[in-house]
């Protein structure tokens, strides 16, 4: 009879073991989707303070910006991100509370862009707020994070209105990491 008792014993701790390992799992990994792409199982190339929490910011499209519309939106000369980007007071009042949500010890507003982790120009919303994230100008690689990632920004349209990329491959360069099509795609 004990030694029946012991094995029940054994097996509720390990159910209970398996049960909060799969909990934590669920709860502490990144989703397995971002703005309705797959994020891949390999790690980022770049140091983690160049990334947005996949969480917080996993990036959002603007559902009026498509791959059939792209000639007389983002690929048209006389369209500006100016016509969709958020005044300044939006993503101002924004950039304090991710700040403090992110944990930053840094809160001088200037040291941060209130960056779309998918830019406007391909296709990101402009508004939503898991598609901004106050990216540090300041970072461990060389040129700073937000200066970098805006090469690849401008590196990404371009490709994506000469047709070499679909506006989607572009913004799944973006979210799962454009700092790899940084260091192996952008001239330098």
């Amino acid at each position: 009879m004990r030694n029946r008792k012991n094995t029940n014993v054994v097996l509720l701790a390990f159910i209970l073991v398996a049960i909060i390992a799969l909990w934590l799992f669920r709860t502490q990994s990144p989703s397995n989707k971002s703005a309705g792409f797959a994020v891949s199982g390999e790690a980022r190339l770049g140091p983690a303070d160049i990334y947005p929490d996949p969480v917080r910011t996993p990036g959002a499209t603007n559902p009026d910006i498509t791959q059939d519309n792209i000639r007389e939106t983002i690929c048209n000369p006389r369209w500006s991100t100016k016509s969709i980007r958020p005044p300044a007071s939006y993503t101002n009042r924004l950039k304090v509370e991710q700040i403090r949500e992110y944990g930053y010890s840094d809160s001088i507003l200037r040291d941060f862009e209130e960056d779309h982790f998918i830019p406007l120009e391909l296709g990101g919303n402009p508004t939503d707020p898991k598609n901004l994230w106050p990216e540090p100008f300041d970072t461990s690689i060389a040129d700073g994070g937000a200066h970098s990632k805006d090469k690849v920004e401008n590196y990404l349209h371009a490709e994506v209105c000469a047709g070499s990329l679909t506006l989607e491959q572009a913004q799944k360069e973006i979210t799962e990491d454009w700092y790899r099509v940084y260091t192996t795609s952008v001239p330098h």
